[in-house]
């Protein structure tokens, strides 16, 4: 038997158990793999959520496995339990889940085995401390257990499948699970087990037997490449080992709560339990958003920038609620850096952006939230008082859309004072802006996913040759006809097709597919698109003639032009990065691109925007680099030895051991699997379109290079000789006739609207007669068709002066559904507790509007001009009968 790590009786850090499980099971042959990235390359989940995450393509069967075991401290986050965090022992957003993998290799016997060597010989958990569970119908992990583990029956607990039983979908690979169980309290005897009891036990192993397939009829058959999947959660070994009472109070968290009490001037272990709860949500939270912002996730409305965002906000509102003033959340993330950087050096790495985001999150939500908490503090007053129990959506939207409130963190909010939240109101109010539950990928439809998930049992990945060649012959390993798996397909349909080996690059890294056809003696294929599925390469297009079956030798041809644009844009993003870097600011990273054949468009980290000086300086940069003619240095080469050669990585970008760098040299070098042109003097032109601000800190730079470029120019040109011809000038003298033009016309509007005031005060004199005597004082109201809303106050204020003593309403519709209102009161309106301001305000809300203004003189605005009469017959109604 394979020697363990020397163990010792000293209690254990948190980073000791990490290295101690990973130790242990290199000494078994399993090759130590790096945490993945919390950006998934699996297109149905947003974020990493389990340890297996990674390996699930192997798992289905669509990957070959590099080695036979493999071991992992993996980052997860989840966040389906975020109101439980820091309310229970053991919930968290951010966690490391350790594992041990074997990819048809060893099977139930050695994985037990090797689990309870581990807790026992090596963590030295007490046996008789340790219950363990099964699938109730897995006789086989039982008898393991029990004979040749020496675990008392009474001790094997057997489970229904929905505790025990894993599964990847309603069909595929799947297995029965066995987990390990720590009893905290061993004393209250054996008789009454319920592994539920979270005060008593504790769930820290569990392990997957992949053994069986699930067909669509569910009946189970044995897999041929039977595998172990494992998950050790860190911080819940850290609680056992450590001896505190929750995951929280371990050296993997409690630094970042006693920083964060620290700023609050608070001692964690002499405050309340409410206290407790928020301090336990930052420690928590703080170790999520720094490692989400590590990754590459920058906060945004929607999918995975979503959850950063939500999960900001929750921190800096715990903060306050424990009296911490102002910013503070990169001191926390400091905290959570030192923790994280030994075995996740990119946190390090990428301290400035970490805390850059941070800061501008924090400083974004800080803005608003003083005012949006007292909004909601009314909002709580008043339901609270009405005793209708819930926010209604339109309120809580407010509170989304103009303070910056998560749904989620009103809810939780609501929840605290015994209130709900009307969800489907907030959703209808919502209405296109809201989508933060998407996926910001675009995938291929989830069906062809799940046929192929089962396909990959049948078939081998899918060889890519589109680096040396623009043609191949290829064999047909699968059709799929609108997501099913069929033998053949004819003419006229939509399919998606998966050859043994293509020259067609597949959507990735930013790139678009290649298009083209397959052709055979009797059939041809458009191809439109192609799309990758872990490493099958789907191709997408419509069969033009003839029919296609499964296992016909087709010839795949790219086309080419597209190709060479496509390679064009794709070395010109690299070249912009280089010179974003060179002269604007060295700490830019990319946050997004797409390289298409008619244009680039490139995202990165940038706190401000470009000046037009440093856009054109980028610009003819690029320009300079591709008239020098840089060749391409392509080589593959270890990972480890592509960062050291100092190769930019891209985040959200998934890099095997052997990676592929694109050097031009002196100028760019980055890992890729793009394609590229093999000299920069062959993409010709680049040109920047457009700098933009997509998201906060975030800029966008859109451009074209090679032939686009011409076409983008012809564009432009037919525009300029086009208004050449209408204003009869030069085009270097048509921006000085467009400014005298513009100053033209707003002579002219301005004389415009002078009339239409002087008209509308004419209109308004008319009015006089209308009049209604209100004790000593004069009230009109009245509406003015077709009236801007400057022209209705004017009239207002000099009726008002013609009456003396009174109150003078006037409305107007001068855009269609659009209205307008004002109220002039005079001062001895005024004198009787009337004020315009929330006189007209509260009639503005009968027309589906507000506004508001000054005692005196106020203005107000709506959407329902349909309304307009019945607000004005209320107002005239409200100052007859307060003025009497």
């Amino acid at each position: 038997m394979a020697k363990s790590p020397t163990s010792t009786t000293k209690v254990m850090s948190g980073a000791q158990i990490r290295q101690t499980f990973l130790e242990f099971y290199a000494a078994r042959g399993h090759a130590i793999k790096p945490s993945a990235s919390l950006v998934p390359e699996d297109p149905t989940v947003l974020l990493t959520i389990a340890g297996m995450l990674p390996f699930k393509p192997i798992f289905l069967g669509q990957r070959q496995a590099d080695v036979p075991r493999a071991t992992t401290s993996q980052k997860c986050i989840r966040t389906n339990d975020i109101e439980n965090v820091g309310r229970t022992a053991r919930h968290h957003t951010f966690f490391e889940m350790l594992g041990n993998f074997s990819f048809g290799d060893y099977f139930k016997e050695q994985a037990i085995a090797w689990a309870w060597e581990l807790s026992t010989d090596v963590f030295k958990l007490p046996a008789h401390r340790l219950v363990v569970s099964v699938f109730r119908e897995d006789d086989e992990a039982f008898a393991i257990w029990r004979d040749q583990i020496g675990i008392p029956p009474h001790r094997i607990l057997r489970m229904d499948e929905a505790d025990n039983f894993w599964t990847s979908g309603p069909t595929g690979p799947c297995g029965p699970c066995s987990e390990i169980y720590y009893d905290f309290h061993p004393e209250l005897g054996d008789d009454l087990i319920d592994l539920e009891d979270d005060s008593r036990f504790i769930e820290f192993y569990n392990l997957v037997f992949m053994q069986y397939n699930r067909d669509a009829a569910g009946h189970l058959t044995l897999l041929q490449s039977q595998n172990i999947d494992t998950g050790l959660g860190l911080e819940r070994m850290a609680q056992i080992l450590q001896k505190v009472p929750n995951n929280y109070e371990t050296d993997l968290i409690f630094p970042i709560i006693e920083t964060a009490a620290g700023l609050a001037g608070l001692s964690y272990h002499k405050a309340d339990e409410p206290t407790k709860v928020s301090l336990k949500v930052i420690g928590d939270h703080g170790r999520a958003v720094m490692h989400m912002i590590a990754d590459g996730i920058t906060a945004a409305n929607v999918g995975r920038g979503y959850v950063l965002r939500r999960l900001i906000r929750r921190v800096v509102r715990h903060g306050r609620l424990i009296g911490i003033e102002g910013a503070f959340i990169s001191q926390v993330a400091e905290t959570a850096i030192q923790l994280a950087e030994t075995p996740f050096p990119n946190t390090r790495e990428r301290e400035a952006v970490i805390k850059a985001e941070l800061d501008r999150e924090e400083a974004r939500f800080l803005e608003t939230l003083e005012r949006g908490e007292k909004l909601l503090a009314e909002i709580l007053k008043r339901e609270t008082q009405d005793q209708d129990g819930q926010i209604s959506g339109t309120d809580a939207f407010v509170l989304y859309d103009t303070y910056g409130f998560p749904l989620e963190l009103t809810q939780e909010i609501a929840e605290e004072h015994g209130l709900t939240v009307d969800a489907a109101g907030f959703e209808a109010a919502m209405e296109e802006q809201r989508q933060r539950s998407k996926d910001a990928h675009e995938t291929i439809d989830l069906t062809v996913q799940g046929s192929l998930d089962a396909l990959g049992q049948h078939i081998h990945s899918t060889k890519f040759l589109g680096y040396s060649t623009a043609s191949s012959t290829s064999r047909v390993e699968a059709i799929l006809v609108q997501g099913m798996a069929v033998e053949q397909a004819e003419a006229g349909q939509e399919v998606q097709i998966v050859l043994d080996q293509t020259p067609f690059y597949a959507e990735s890294g930013g790139q678009i597919g290649d298009r083209g056809y397959f052709s055979g003696e009797s059939v041809l294929v458009r191809v439109q698109d192609v799309k990758k599925d872990s490493d099958f390469f789907v191709h997408m297009g419509r069969i033009d003639r003839g029919t296609l079956a499964v296992g016909d030798s087709v010839t795949a041809q790219i086309d080419r032009a597209c190709r060479r644009r496509a390679q064009a844009n794709h070395t010109a993003t690299h070249l912009l990065q280089a010179a974003l870097k060179k002269l604007v600011d060295p700490d830019i990273s990319q946050a997004g691109s797409l390289v298409a054949f008619d244009r680039l468009r490139f995202d990165f980290n940038c706190p401000r925007s470009l000046t037009a000086e440093e856009v054109q300086q980028v610009e003819e940069q690029v320009n300079v680099w591709i008239a020098e003619g840089h060749a391409a240095d392509v080589t593959v080469m270890p990972l480890e030895a592509a960062k050291a050669k100092g190769a930019i990585a891209m985040f959200g970008e998934k890099y095997s051991a052997e990676v592929r760098v694109i050097d031009f040299p002196g100028v760019s070098m980055e890992l890729c699997g793009g394609t590229h042109v093999n000299n920069t003097a062959e993409i010709g032109l680049f040109k920047i379109i457009s700098e933009t601000g997509v998201a906060a800190g975030i800029r966008r730079i859109e451009a074209v290079a090679g032939p686009a470029v011409l076409e983008y120019l012809n564009v432009r040109e037919a525009v300029v000789r086009d208004l050449s011809d209408r204003f009869k000038a030069k085009p270097e003298e048509l921006p000085e006739r467009i400014t005298t033009l513009q100053n033209d016309l707003k002579t002219a509007q301005k004389e415009l609207d002078a009339l239409k005031s002087e008209l509308a005060v004419l209109k308004s004199e008319q009015l006089l007669a209308c009049a209604e005597a209100a004790g000593s004082h004069q009230v009109l109201v009245a509406e003015l068709e077709g009236v801007s809303a400057d022209a209705l106050k004017s009239a207002a204020e000099r009726l008002l002066q013609k009456l003396g003593s009174g109150a003078v309403v006037l409305g107007s519709v001068p855009e269609s559904e659009k209205v307008s209102l004002v109220a002039a009161f005079s001062p001895e309106v005024v004198a009787q507790k009337l004020q315009a301001g929330k006189f007209i305000g509260e009639i503005a809300k009968l027309c589906g509007g507000g506004g508001g203004g000054r005692p005196n003189l106020a203005q107000a605005g709506g959407r329902d001009a349909l309304k307009l009469p019945e607000a004005l017959a209320t107002a005239k109604q409200q100052l007859l009968a307060s003025l009497k």
